[in-house]
């Protein structure tokens, strides 16, 4: 593991904004789903809220604050992918938080739980190549989704 820790934030869908952070922080504890991409580095989460709710006022915001944390990655957590529907301004919130405040953003958290998968399967949400290129992270076998069910 690096001596230094990577910087993190998560930020959820309002939807869930009474969420504990259960399945998140489980699986940055196992390096699960996105945070896999941190598996021989250390981690520090240095924030965690909401997007505050459509169309995600508190974007605008809460990276700034996550930077006085000397935040370098913020998450947008699982739940935006996975929700029905899945978040329309996830791709505007990406470009936003890059632009303005110079910070890499990555989609997803935890694992798709495996009752996600099955409905958006069946409803074709992430056929395209873009929801597949936003997938990618949190996209896992069978075995794990079912871990987070």
């Amino acid at each position: 593991m690096s001596k230094q820790p990577r910087k993190i934030g998560i930020i959820i869908c309002d939807r869930y904004r009474n969420c504990a952070g259960g399945k998140c922080l489980r699986a940055l504890k196992n390096r699960e789903g996105a945070f896999n991409i941190y598996k021989n580095q250390e981690v520090e989460l240095v924030g965690y809220t909401t997007c505050g709710g459509c169309p995600g006022g508190n974007i605008e915001y809460c990276i700034g604050e996550m930077k006085k944390n000397g935040v370098e990655v913020v998450h947008l957590a699982t739940g935006m992918v996975v929700g029905y529907p899945p978040c329309p301004y996830i791709d505007y919130f990406r470009r936003f938080i890059k632009q303005k405040y110079d910070v890499d953003v990555v989609i997803g958290t935890h694992p798709i739980p495996q009752n996600y998968y099955v409905t958006h399967q069946a409803l074709g949400t992430w056929n395209s190549p873009e929801w597949k290129e936003k997938i990618k992270y949190v996209l896992t076998d069978e075995q794990t989704r079912l871990k987070y069910n």
